[in-house]
């Protein structure tokens, strides 16, 4: 069975170099796409099971790309969590899944939630009659 594929968009190359690091030690295989406009052709193309998506970026921002995302049928049942310097805490959303990480993210906050939001997508209904 192949790693779990996580994309990455944020237009810090820093931030999102860090996360992928961090993501790679543990087994995902990670992209990093750091223009926004250009964020629904990497996810269409890398076929990620998670998306990291900033919030506050030149050009599109995180919900401009975030709409995108759920209106294309290729993307629209991809988990995604907003990471952010916006919220001052970790929030959390239907089943307990994460949906935005402050920013900076600390490693074993940022794999946990990972792994969270993937176990989670992978059980879910759309996910079991796909499989079928």
């Amino acid at each position: 069975m192949s790693s779990p594929r996580i994309l990455i968009v944020d237009d810090d190359s820093r931030l999102s170099l860090l996360m992928r690091t961090i993501l790679e030690r543990v087994g995902f295989e990670v992209r990093e796409e750091n223009r926004s406009f250009a964020a629904l052709a990497t996810a269409r193309e890398f076929r990620p099971h998670l998306v990291l998506l900033d919030v506050d970026m030149p050009g599109k921002d995180g919900g401009m790309v975030a709409a995108e995302l759920q209106a294309d049928p290729i993307t629209a049942e991809t988990p995604f969590i907003f990471v952010t310097s916006l919220v001052k805490k970790n929030e959390a959303g239907p089943r307990g899944t994460v949906r935005y990480l402050s920013k900076p993210v600390q490693p074993a906050v940022l794999v946990a939630a990972v792994e969270q939001a993937i176990s989670t997508s992978a059980k879910s209904p759309e996910d079991q009659k796909v499989n079928r």
